[in-house]
């Protein structure tokens, strides 16, 4: 019975692999897994109220998502397409590996830039799709997916590889607090930090290389759609 309980696993994996709205199947795999817990529905009410309360970061990441949507609702992804359409040159890894730089310096200074809700669905991604669009035309499915799945990597890459070149990111503290406790007290947050300088500018370099050869790929899969 207790591997009953990991059925929202399963309904994460489902929903995920069919395609269904991301919030929507993170709750109900979470209200599936509270009901076979043998929790009553309020109790899970409950849980879910305490988690949005006490958890401030939760707490605005759920505020996001209504101005996003209204955001949304009145033109915002229109507009990225408009002004990607109207620059010369433009190109779906060109705009990613602006916005990967841009995400990297902005998490080295530990300024809270972008987020998949906030940047990625409603400006990246939008203007990555309009490069490929302006370029070759309409693109099929398999291509739109394929962008969107390289916005959203511009994005990880971004955060997650620069962020500790700042001496006060929590991941930075992390590492100097363990590798202390394993009796190494001469690391500092300096020498972290430090270091991962390094990695973020390889980091960057490799996403560059990433994109050019995704507009590489995507020229020999739809030149023959070019427009003229």
């Amino acid at each position: 019975m207790e591997v009953l309980k990991l059925i929202g696993v399963l309904v994460v994996i489902l929903g995920f692999a069919f395609k269904r709205d991301t919030i929507a199947t993170v709750v109900i795999a979470g209200v599936v897994t509270g009901l076979v817990a043998g929790m009553t529905p309020m109790e899970i009410l409950e849980v879910l109220g305490n988690s949005f309360i006490t958890q401030r970061t939760a707490t605005l990441f759920v505020l996001t998502l209504p101005i996003i949507g209204i955001s949304e609702r009145y033109g915002l992804k229109e507009k990225a397409v408009d002004f990607i359409g109207s620059i010369k040159g433009a190109t779906t890894g060109k705009v990613l590996s602006i916005y990967q730089s841009i995400r990297a310096a902005a998490a080295a200074f530990s300024v809270r830039l972008g987020g998949h809700p906030q940047f990625v669905r409603p400006l990246v991604n939008p203007m990555a799709q309009a490069a490929a669009v302006a370029k070759y035309g309409e693109v099929d499915s398999k291509t739109v997916d394929k962008i969107k799945g390289a916005a959203a990597a511009s994005e990880n890459y971004g955060n997650f590889f620069a962020q500790n070149a700042f001496m006060g990111a929590s991941g930075t503290l992390l590492i100097v607090s363990t590798m202390v406790e394993q009796g190494y007290a001469e690391v500092t947050a300096l020498n972290i930090a430090m270091w991962s300088i390094p990695v973020l500018v390889i980091s960057v370099v490799l996403g560059i290389a990433k994109n050019y050869l995704l507009d590489r790929k995507l020229a020999a899969t739809l030149g023959g759609k070019k427009k003229e």
